[in-house]
């Protein structure tokens, strides 16, 4: 069986190494965006997967698999975004944000090691359009907490919820990995 916790480093060097081109591109530009902003970028990319999962056919031409990413980088985003709140201009320079990054991966990264331990791995039995009904779901919580301006009687916040968004969308990312032939 292959190693989750390598697994999962390798999806986010991927998706780490598209967030570096993308700020060499717009520099940290999400910094503006709020974060209610930042959840409806992900629910973007959670119902192009769905709409795809179901219809099977891409007008543009990609696959799901690049919103997969979207959707950790984003997650990312949104943790950075509720911890700094949103700024007017951009406010920070490319090595903090990538500070940043990296910072959040490992939280999350480490909540993903605590659950995969708790939960067997159940993960890996599991088919990806069920990740991405998950994320869905989380999203649509998230909202609804954002409605609420970030106030829960017994649930997990906004952080959680992106956390688990980001690793549903690594384990989907890592499912597609094994089923391409080794390079």
């Amino acid at each position: 069986m292959q190693n989750t916790n390598e697994q999962f480093d390798q999806v986010i060097k991927q998706c780490r190494d598209l967030f570096v081109a993308k700020m060499k591109d717009y520099g940290p530009s999400w910094r503006i965006l709020r974060p209610q902003s930042v959840t409806d970028q992900i629910f973007i990319k959670a119902k192009r997967i769905r709409t795809l999962e179901i219809n099977h056919t891409s007008m543009v031409g990609e696959d799901i698999w690049p919103e997969f990413i979207g959707i950790i980088n984003y997650g990312i985003i949104g943790l950075i975004q509720l911890k700094l709140g949103f700024a007017d201009i951009v406010d920070m320079d490319q090595q903090k944000a990538l500070q940043l990054y990296d910072h959040y991966v490992e939280q999350t990264k480490q909540l993903m090691i605590a659950k995969n331990t708790d939960y067997g791995e159940a993960w890996r039995d599991m088919r990806v359009s069920s990740y991405t009904d998950l994320i869905l779901t989380k999203i649509q919580r998230t909202k609804e907490i954002e409605n609420h301006n970030g106030m829960t009687v017994v649930s997990e916040g906004i952080d959680a919820n992106y956390q688990d968004m980001i690793n549903y969308a690594v384990f989907a990312l890592i499912k597609h990995n094994e089923q391409q032939p080794e390079q």
